[in-house]
C-alpha cells in the first residue's frame, strides 16, 4: 500500500496476558504501523477484568508515536469510576474513545451506573466537552438483543445525539447490509461517518464462535466453503484473504470512511490484504 492510503484505516487490539503476549503484540503493532494507521484501539475487559491491561497498551502505543484509542464501557461501571479513568486518559494524552456498553461477562450480574452506551457518551460530553472524539457501536446486520431493526436504528441515533462523533460497524461479510445501513443513517439526518470494521478470516471455527457469539452473520456460500476445507488451514487461510480482500474492496469502491481491522493480535493477513488493496 502507498504511504498516503486514500482508505484511511485503523486497528483494534487486545490487552495481552502474559509478558510473552506483550511481546508478541509489539511486534505485531510494528508490522502494522508501515501501514500508518488513523489510530490503534484498545479493547476493555468489563468489571475490572481488563482494564489495567487496556491502558498499559494504551501508553504503549502513545510511547510508540501513534494515536490510541481506549474503549470504555457501562458495564459495571460508576459515574466516579469513568470520571477518574476519563481524568487519566487526558493526562495520558488519549485524544479517542470507543464507547460501547459491553458484553456482561458469565456470572457478573447486572450493576453500573450507565445503562446504555448513549447514557456514557452523553456522562463523557458532560464531564469533558469536545476533548474526546467519541467512536460508538454500530450493527448493519442489526444487534442480536434488538427488539427491532427499527429499534436498532434508533438506538444508534440517540448515541448519536448524545454526542458520538463517528461509528465502526461490527463485522459482517455481506456488503450490501453495511450500504443499505449507511442510507438509514443518513436518512435520518445523523451526519457521522460509519466505519466498517473488518474481521480476517484465518481460522473457520474461531469465526463461526465470534458470530454465533455477536449475531454476525456469515453468508451460507462462505460457511459452506470453509466447512468444505475441514482442517487445510491453508486453503481457509487463502480462501478468507480472498473474500475479505474483495469486501474491502466493494466497501473502498463504495466510498467507505475507512476500514478498521479486528487484529486479533496479528498482523500478517491485515498485511496481505492492505497489499493486495494497493
Amino acid at each position: 500500500m502507498s504511504d498516503t492510503p486514500r482508505t484511511p484505516l485503523s486497528f483494534e487490539f487486545f490487552p495481552p496476558k502474559t509478558p510473552e503476549g506483550v511481546e508478541k503484540l509489539r511486534l505485531v503493532r510494528q508490522k502494522l504501523y508501515a501501514l500508518k494507521p488513523e489510530f490503534c484501539s484498545v479493547t476493555f475487559g468489563a468489571g475490572g477484568s481488563t482494564q489495567e491491561g487496556t491502558f498499559t497498551a494504551v501508553r504503549d502505543i502513545l510511547a510508540e508515536g501513534q494515536s490510541a484509542a481506549s474503549h470504555l464501557s457501562c458495564i459495571g461501571a460508576t459515574r466516579a469510576t469513568v470520571a477518574a479513568q476519563l481524568t487519566m486518559l487526558k493526562a495520558m494524552g488519549v485524544k479517542r474513545l470507543v464507547t460501547l456498553r459491553g458484553d456482561l461477562p458469565s456470572g457478573y450480574g447486572t450493576g453500573g451506573e450507565f445503562h446504555y452506551a448513549s447514557d456514557l457518551v452523553s456522562f463523557i460530553r458532560a464531564e469533558t466537552g469536545d476533548y474526546f472524539h467519541i467512536e460508538v457501536a454500530a450493527y448493519p446486520e442489526v444487534h442480536p438483543q434488538a427488539k427491532s431493526p427499527a429499534s436498532d436504528l434508533q438506538a444508534f441515533a440517540t448515541k448519536v445525539r448524545a454526542g458520538a462523533n463517528s461509528a465502526i460497524t461490527q463485522y459482517f461479510y455481506n456488503a450490501d447490509a453495511y450500504f443499505r445501513f449507511v442510507e438509514e443513517v443518513d436518512a435520518l439526518g445523523l451526519n457521522v461517518p460509519v466505519v466498517p470494521g473488518i474481521m480476517p478470516i484465518t481460522s473457520s471455527m474461531q469465526l463461526m464462535r465470534f458470530s454465533d457469539a455477536c449475531g454476525a452473520e456469515i453468508p451460507r456460500w462462505i460457511r459452506l466453503r470453509l466447512q468444505s476445507f475441514g482442517d487445510d488451514t491453508q486453503s481457509i487461510k487463502a480462501f478468507g484473504l480472498d473474500v475479505v480482500t474483495d469486501l474491502c474492496e466493494q466497501l473502498r469502491a463504495g466510498d467507505a470512511p475507512g476500514l478498521h481491522f479486528y487484529s486479533m493480535n496479528q498482523s500478517a493477513t491485515i498485511l496481505e490484504i492492505c497489499k493486495r488493496l494497493a
